[in-house]
């Protein structure tokens, strides 16, 4: 069987997504499938089964398919850096830091890295489906385009078409994105999918006549606008979110600082139909939430810096309601914050934080990478930490629930997926709130979601060239 290059024809198109949906069906029909992502740059990054780093996606597609998790699904991955730098992660391990365009110059340096990895998973599996990254086609940047061209014509995968309708210029970004490929390439490609229609799907009829006839590029599939609200790979995907929260009876805020890391922490705050959560990134008044949420971040102390500039910082120092701190925002809680060894900003620094923890927060070049059972609160749940700040006195978390404040932090993410957990932190605060299943709704969630588009899809074209 060939393998599957997914290849978006403008940035956010849906890629991700139709990665694991054409992934699953596949699946499905009784094939071993994997998802892989050569390169992604993206702050949101889950631990894996085997200690390493990744970005969510590829981490979520995983999932999707009931996968081990590790490097080989995403071999290199930048992260926000200080200054016009980036963290470079590969093979799931943090590297170096570097300038973006000292990034570009070495990028034949990691090579055969991403080589190790996509032959890994080609041994292992009978098809893999390889996500690209933004546009395939940016001619300035064609010969270091590692997701997208380099993956398709190094391993000659067939080709699947991604087209945002919604962005408006579907017809020219089509056109366009198959005719800037080189031949080779285009010749593998197997047709393309109209993704994030809105209304009426008849309504495109003439539409995919046009693509067909006078372009002579097959239409897979034209697909609904449907809001997933799982696995945000970014905060563009994450503001996008649609919730259902006529029957709210808690307000939730979560602070949107710059770089607001590991968005997936929320997807079951978004999911449960009594909870309205609101991204706060002005400043506002926060006296009509019932809890404020500091979620984590890529530069800490920078986006405690933007707090205070901004003005939230004061609002949340004198918050009388429920705080709750998750890793970057668990560490400003602290009363300082030291990075002495300038991994987060350009120089060394020392920052004063809240001040609701009396201990010192310090960033140790060793970063912490662990996942698996914690007790936290006194409750049992599964999650991962991913950071480099340290406290001696709390390393795990803190909990201070007095009249005066309302107080807890943690470093582990994934916190929320626990049910337990969250009848522990929000039944005091409402009499009325019930728990629901989140594990049972994300699988079901899912599973419709897959049907619904599988549906829609020309699998049996998508077979004829891909079965060999």
């Amino acid at each position: 069987m060939k393998n599957i290059s997914i290849f978006g024809t403008s940035s956010d198109a849906g890629k991700s997504t139709i990665t694991f949906v054409i992934a699953k069906i596949l699946q499905n029909m009784g094939y071993s499938v994997a998802c892989f992502k050569a390169q992604n740059v993206s702050n949101n990054a889950f631990v894996c089964d085997d200690g390493s780093e990744i970005a969510v996606a590829q981490y979520f597609q995983a999932k999707v398919l009931g996968l081990e998790t590790s490097y080989h699904l995403n071999p290199v991955l930048l992260k926000s850096g200080r200054g016009s730098s980036a963290s470079l992660i590969v093979e799931g391990k943090v590297v170096t830091n570097k300038d973006v365009r000292e990034y570009y110059r070495d990028l034949d340096l990691l090579k055969p890295a991403v080589n190790r990895c996509f032959n890994y998973l080609n041994e292992k599996y009978d098809c893999v489906v390889c996500e690209g990254a933004g546009s395939p086609v940016e001619l300035n940047l064609m010969d270091k385009d590692l997701s997208n061209i380099y993956i398709a014509d190094e391993f000659n995968t067939k080709i699947i078409l991604v087209a945002d309708i919604e962005k408006g210029g579907v017809f020219a970004s089509i056109y366009g994105v198959y005719h800037l490929l080189p031949e080779k390439l285009r010749k593998n490609v197997i047709g393309v999918i109209v993704n994030k229609f809105r209304g009426d799907l008849t309504l495109f009829d003439e539409g995919v006549r046009i693509i067909e006839e006078d372009f002579k590029i097959p239409v897979l599939g034209v697909l609904p606008y449907t809001p997933f609200n799982l696995g945000f790979e970014d905060s563009q995907s994450l503001k996008n979110y649609a919730q259902n929260s006529k029957s709210a009876i808690l307000n939730v805020a979560v602070i949107f600082y710059p770089h607001m890391s590991n968005y997936n922490d929320f997807e079951p705050l978004i999911a449960h139909e009594q909870i309205n959560l609101e991204f706060v990134e002005t400043n506002i008044s926060l006296d009509k939430f019932d809890m404020i949420i500091m979620p984590g971040s890529k530069l800490v102390i920078k986006d405690l810096i933007w707090l205070k500039q901004n003005g939230l910082f004061d609002r949340i120092k004198t918050y009388q309601g429920k705080l709750l701190g998750i890793c970057g925002g668990y560490e400003m809680m602290f009363k300082t914050l030291i990075d002495s060894h300038a991994l987060e900003n350009s120089e060394p620094i020392k920052e004063e934080g809240f001040s609701f923890i009396d201990d010192e927060i310090v960033f140790e070049k060793e970063k912490t990478l662990e996942k698996g059972n914690y007790e936290i609160f006194g409750v049992q749940l599964e999650g991962f930490e991913i950071h480099h700040g340290k406290s001696k006195k709390y390393p795990l978390f803190y909990e201070n629930r007095n009249k005066d404040k309302n107080i807890c932090g943690t470093f582990v993410h994934a916190v929320f997926d626990s049910d337990e957990f969250r009848t522990y932190l929000f039944k005091d605060l409402h009499h009325e709130y019930k728990e629901f299943d989140f594990k049972a709704y994300k699988k079901e969630h899912i599973d419709n979601f897959i049907n619904s588009l599988e549906s829609r899809l020309d699998v049996e074209k998508i077979m004829d060239e891909i079965d060999e």
